[in-house]
């Protein structure tokens, strides 16, 4: 059975735009899987180190039928054939790739939190996720938009 799934996109290294754009394509040809939706990038001020370029940011949606740890690995495959490396937490990164959301999952497995535990506190991911899927409820009850809403817009830049 497909079920809905969200991923964060984002970049800040190398060339953010066409980096996002090659996930996207490398998204929608995941076994199982079906790109249904890419909401518009925004810019934003990078979490983490200092001296860091700005992010470029996005959701994507799925439909798929993997199971969620199966996806997850297959993210992080993507960000490694995209140059990713995991040395310095928020770090700058060719490519990140954050599972949101996945059908209604709850999950606090090590390596896989589900939902993001720190999505909706981000106006760069909630922003673009309720272009998506503007009444999607959160497994906790919250409404995308008006998580997004109560978020706000400061420090993001439409590209």
């Amino acid at each position: 059975m497909r079920r809905a799934a969200y991923i964060a996109v984002g970049a800040n290294l190398g060339s953010p735009l066409r980096q996002v754009e090659s996930a996207c394509v490398a998204l929608a040809g995941l076994p199982e899987t079906e790109l249904v939706g890419v909401s518009s990038w925004y810019w934003s001020a990078p979490i983490g180190p200092e001296g860091q370029p700005e992010y470029l940011n996005g959701v994507v949606a799925l439909h798929s039928g993997l199971p969620s740890m199966v996806l997850l690995s297959h993210l992080h495959r993507i960000e490694q054939e995209h140059g990713r490396q995991r040395r310095t937490r928020w770090a700058a990164r060719t490519l990140d790739l954050d599972l949101l959301l996945v059908g209604g999952e709850v999950s606090d497995l090590p390596g896989l939190k589900l939902p993001h535990p720190e999505m909706r506190v981000r106006n760069f991911v909630m922003v673009p996720l309720a272009e998506l899927a503007p009444d999607l409820r959160l497994p906790d009850g919250g409404c995308v938009s008006e998580v997004a809403a109560a978020l706000g817009r400061a420090g993001l830049r439409r590209s």
